[in-house]
């Protein structure tokens, strides 16, 4: 008989972490495991990390459908593959619960795997191969921001993403300009969050160009799809929809979404976007349509990092993906991921925090 348990925890973030959507202080999230009642020894666990002001579920309602759904795995059996996994947590949760789909997810993934924190066996998990990963500059003061570049550029990242909307412009200009200084091969993302007004965006979007910007996330607020459409016909820096993709779950609505704004790029956050099962839809129809796609972690705990992590060594020819957050916390779950230089890898001599 599947049991289910979980428990609230709160992760402290060792700065400011600055947004155009305002300051993070914290992050609540919920933990669960699953598990067969006659072997309680072996478990796999998620992570549902709902984010303030953008996910569609605060962790109330989280905890809401775990207390109505906790009876309902008594007389579930286990699922035996991946196929059957994402089939059960879709017809379990709603879609308006993308963070609880993500973490039953990986918790069955996991148990299934032998509660190992395996989430998908490949050369990531098994320490043979790293990730290459961004180096991300959080919004700020101009000199903490200043800070942080260094600090990455020392480091040895040859991608770095700057979240940008926050400050004055001309300032972020500025910063974007040492960054192109130290290095003309530096692979450079911003971030805005949908920060731009409609009437200032093409302007703002030249003056990135001039500094040969790889992309920009997200410039104007989602919704906005004519604008969109435009935007991604028209700009001298390549589009990537970001805020775009969250609430889009039909497989038909991804399709007639990308179909209509024909993006360059988009940015997969699973815990986002309702897992995996729902990330696979969004990949195979980027490809079919020549559009480029990375993965993104969305603030969570290495829980989450990790199950994210392991997803993208399945692709391992789609560049720089956005997995460096697991250094955000004071108190963060230990765990075998490192981060060396400019890759994130699997560390097999580690061991994971117990949280349960």
């Amino acid at each position: 008989m599947l049991k289910l348990e979980y428990r609230d925890y709160t992760l402290d973030f060792k700065f400011e972490a600055g947004t155009s959507r305002g300051i993070l202080k914290d992050h609540p999230i919920v933990l669960l495991k699953i598990y067969d009642s006659e072997h309680p020894e072996v478990y796999g666990m998620g992570e549902a990390a709902p984010l303030h002001n953008l996910s569609p579920e605060k962790v109330e309602d989280v905890r809401e459908a775990l207390a109505a759904l906790s009876p309902k795995l008594k007389s579930i059996p286990m699922p035996d593959f991946e196929e059957e996994v994402f089939g059960l947590v879709s017809r379990l949760v709603q879609p308006a619960l993308p963070s609880l789909r993500m973490a039953l997810e990986t918790a069955f993934l996991d148990l299934i795997n032998g509660g190992r924190r395996l989430i998908f066996n490949n050369d990531f998990y098994r320490g043979i191969s790293a990730i290459p990963i961004n180096g991300l500059i959080w919004m700020g003061a101009e000199d903490a921001m200043r800070e942080q570049i260094a600090g990455k550029l020392s480091a040895g990242f040859k991608c770095i993403k700057m979240k940008i909307g926050a400050i004055d412009f001309e300032q972020e200009l500025s910063l974007l300009r040492l960054l192109r200084a130290h290095d003309p091969d530096l692979i450079i993302r911003v971030d805005a969050n949908g920060a731009f007004a409609t009437d200032e965006v093409f302007s703002r979007l030249s003056q990135l160009e001039e500094l040969g910007i790889h992309s920009i996330e997200q410039p104007v607020m989602a919704g906005q799809h004519e604008a969109m459409q435009l935007l991604c016909k028209r700009s001298p820096v390549p589009i990537a929809l970001d805020e775009e993709l969250i609430g889009v779950n039909e497989f038909s609505q991804k399709q007639e979404l990308l179909k209509f704004i024909s993006p360059q790029y988009i940015i997969l956050k699973p815990t986002l976007l309702g897992g995996f099962g729902a990330t696979l839809e969004w990949i195979s129809l980027a490809e079919q349509q020549g559009i480029g796609w990375w993965l993104t972690s969305a603030l969570e705990s290495n829980i989450s990092l990790n199950a994210i992590a392991q997803f993208a060594g399945r692709f391992p020819s789609t560049g720089y993906q956005g997995l460096g957050t697991g250094q955000l916390y004071h108190n963060n779950i230990d765990s075998p991921l490192e981060i060396a230089g400019a890759f994130l890898g699997y560390n097999q001599e580690r061991t994971w925090m117990n949280v349960f």
